[in-house]
């Protein structure tokens, strides 16, 4: 039990004095944590009240089942702007079917992740290696930090396929009309952040920013909204575009509940589209047009009607069945994200007419001598029908508005096997890369506190938490870095205060929901960016260029990469594990191979990197890696190379110390090596062998055919038993080899002289 449920060994232990660590370290991250988990929740697509729901649960899930006492589970950036670009494509970000894709995905992470816990394969994440997540890290950093330009600067503008076409969109909508106060409260914001965190790191910035904009937003009465008759707008062509953009919202509707209830039948026809057509030759296959006509035939066969009786929605069911709803779907959501633009493109003025009333125009077009205060507004599009007799005018900043009252209820996710299947890769993804971001902080907290952490059982606890999460309205979550570090610089002791945490979320949830509604949305794209901005590592850059230039390079690539990806994160993740595997096999392929001579500190050395000179006679080649079917023919081309370099060559050395792993291939192609070499008439000799490829060729005959007499423990004592030998008819005054086995004489005799001292000493 305390295996799986860790928790049992710190609950065995507490005592008041960690309570009270842990108490203050959880009120200090959940101040941290409600402002956070609301933006988050909006990266990602949601409303807002989501994030709350993501930091009930899973933070105490993750505590109890963790391995890590201080990692702070909860929504992070990341995560949350991977589950945007993974459900955009499939759902209108905020829709009910997005809202139910994004419970599936959580809870495919969570299966993902308690998977490879239960299986230990922790190590998988070493697939993300170091470069990868740096390059990654930096580039997802950025991507989201101008994500949030359009709230800060609040102006609307709609996602465009990559993220640097909506930042284009976004600065050229800003050079046109902004609104000040926006700016204001989310740079005074941003700039309070800063200024209390380099003042006093354990102050709650965050909550105190937050705190502050809020009351100011509702004293100034900032979010100004008015609900008007679209009659009162001169428009002509209004009424027909917001008909136009319920239209398409109740066809993306109708399409999505058609899909899931015709989901068997889909199912049916995809399998018989991957079957031979009985009826014709067994090569053809059946297209989705051939399908639909024998469906046609045989409802007529079946209903004894002929095919013209049969209406329209049964042709519609056929087509869907065949796939084309798919592309109802993606074609609905262009033209509904058009609308909204343009929607929210008129720029409207509230003119007061002669009669009193007040209506609305353009505002250019606003007629001569009116009276107007050129306050401009803008109609509020979002993903819900818009009403012609209560449409919503914006004429301020964007708040945060209302956020229901309440726990979540218990709901098992919606299960769709189509969706699961599309999601299932973005969700390995995400596992992979969220519990990259939540190891990374948890190993340096148990450096720094001297526990143990073991990768497996996290990734049990971080699949937990988002199982039991999915079950409560929870999107995908992970272990925050910025949380983390708060909570451990707060003097946390165990995975309670996390629990603590959870419990003011709940408080905040049943009581305090009302204060909410006047948080401005520019505080809350300041809250992310102060986040995220802090991830961004250019150091490490400069540190990993100095250690591999080739790990600095996939860096700077994988960096690229996902920049232009954006908003598909996992693209550019993919690439740089990719280059990463790449690059791996290709040093695997092309082993370090050298031919060694003394050094002046008595060791063999690689004689062209330190410009030495070698024997004539005798040839020293290292190896340094596998031998295995992916090498053997390089290895062998490179000691054949050796070997016609040096005409006068009698015996070959093979320095084995760096060889761990032989297979069968590397194997045959060693037989093959040595009896070529013997052939040609060179003596070939072996030192430094491991008990494991000992074992490989003892088992394989090969060990008898080298002969035990020309296998050394050490290169040393090879030099010393066969260079008498080699050099007895030749005439060499100064051979390289030489040196060590005078050295190794002096030393030996120092030695015995030694002893013999100690001998005759008298007790």
């Amino acid at each position: 039990m305390r295996q799986f449920l860790p928790a049992i060994g710190w609950m065995a232990k507490y005592n008041t004095d960690t309570l009270r660590h842990d108490l203050v370290g959880g009120l200090t991250v959940a101040l941290v944590l409600i402002p956070q988990s609301m933006a988050y929740a909006q990266l990602a697509g949601l409303p807002p009240y989501y994030g709350l729901y993501a930091s009930f649960l899973p933070p105490i899930v993750a505590a109890l089942f963790g391995s890590s006492r201080q990692l702070a589970t909860g929504p992070v950036a990341v995560v949350s702007m991977m589950t945007a670009a993974a459900l955009e494509p499939m759902a209108v970000a905020g829709s009910q079917g997005y809202i139910e894709y994004a419970i599936l995905l959580a809870l495919l992470v969570g299966i993902v992740q308690f998977g490879l816990g239960l299986l230990h394969l922790g190590v998988i994440v070493n697939l993300l290696s170091h470069p990868v997540l740096l390059g990654f890290t930096n580039a997802a950093s950025i991507v989201i930090a101008t994500s949030q330009l359009g709230k800060f600067l609040g102006v609307p503008v709609e996602k465009a396929p990559h993220h640097f076409e909506t930042v284009w969109h976004t600065i050229q909508q800003a050079l046109d009309y902004v609104y000040w106060p926006t700016i204001a409260l989310g740079a005074g914001a941003l700039g309070g952040m800063l200024f209390l965190r380099w003042l006093n790191p354990r102050l709650p910035y965050v909550l105190i920013a937050v705190a502050i904009t809020t009351l100011i937003s509702w004293k100034c009465n900032y979010g100004q909204d008015k609900v008007v008759n679209v009659k009162q707008i001169v428009c002509p062509e209004l009424p027909r575009l917001i008909k136009e953009f319920n239209r398409q919202l109740s066809t993306i509707a109708t399409f999505n509940q058609t899909r899931s209830v015709l989901k068997p039948e889909i199912q049916k026809i995809k399998k018989e589209k991957s079957q031979p057509c009985s009826r014709c030759h067994p090569s053809r296959m059946l297209t989705p047009s051939s399908l639909i006509e024998e469906n046609l035939e045989k409802n007529r066969r079946e209903s004894q009607v002929p095919i013209s009786s049969i209406g329209p929605k049964q042709i519609l069911s056929l087509h869907l069945m065949a796939g084309v709803i798919d592309e109802f779907i993606a074609d609905a959501k262009r033209r509904l994200v058009n609308l909204r633009a343009k929607l929210m493109e008129y720029e409207f003025v509230e003119v007061k007419e002669r009669d009193g009333s007040v209506r609305y125009h353009q505002r250019y077009r606003v007629p001569y001598g009116v009276q107007t205060d050129w306050h401009v507004w803008r109609i509020k599009a979002g993903n819900t029908p818009l009403s012609l007799d209560r449409l919503v005018l914006s004429g301020g900043g964007a708040v945060l508005g209302h956020v229901p009252r309440g726990l979540p209820s218990f709901s098992k996710p919606c299960w769709d096997l189509d969706v699961a299947r599309k999601l299932l890769f973005p969700a390995f993804v995400i596992s992979l890369v969220g519990f990259m971001e939540a190891i990374s902080i948890a190993k340096v907290m148990a450096a720094k506190s001297g526990q143990r952490l073991d990768p497996n059982q996290e990734l049990v606890g971080q699949g937990l938490a988002n199982i039991t999460g999915s079950f409560f309205q929870s999107y995908a979550v992970s272990g925050s870095f910025s949380r983390s570090a708060v909570n451990f610089q707060a003097g946390a002791k165990t995975g309670l205060s996390n629990i603590f945490a959870s419990v003011v979320v709940v408080i905040v949830m049943l009581f305090l929901t009302p204060f909410l509604y006047y948080l401005p949305q520019s505080v809350l794209a300041a809250v992310i960016m102060m986040a995220v901005l802090g991830l961004i590592n250019i150091k490490g850059v400069k540190h990993i260029f100095r250690v591999s230039v080739s790990d600095g390079i996939i860096c700077i690539i994988t960096f690229i990469a996902t920049l232009a990806f954006a908003p598909h994160l996992d693209k550019g993740v993919m690439l740089g594990v990719v280059l990463s595997l790449g690059v791996f096999f290709y040093r695997l392929m092309r082993p370090s191979i050298a031919v060694l001579s003394l050094w002046k500190d008595g060791h063999f050395r690689n004689a062209r990197k330190f410009n030495l000179d070698t024997c004539r006679h005798m040839a020293i080649i290292r190896f340094d890696g596998p031998f295995f079917f992916a090498n053997i023919g390089y290895l062998e081309d490179e000691v054949l190379k050796i070997v016609r370099e040096m005409p006068e060559l009698k015996a070959i050395i093979f320095k084995c110390n760096g060889i761990n792993i032989i297979d069968a291939s590397g194997e045959e192609a060693l037989e093959l090596l040595v009896e070529r070499l013997r052939a040609a008439g060179y003596q070939v000799y072996f030192s430094g062998l491991k008990e494991q490829i000992l074992e490989v060729l003892e088992r394989s005959s090969l060990y008898r055919k080298i002969g035990p007499e020309n296998i050394f423990p050490t290169v040393s004592k090879a030099v010393e038993y066969i260079w008498p030998k080699i050099h007895e008819k030749v005439e060499e005054e100064k051979c390289p080899l030489r040196f060590v086995i005078q050295k190794k004489v002096t030393d030996m005799e120092e030695q015995d002289s030694h002893y013999q001292e100690e001998w005759n000493r008298p007790m």
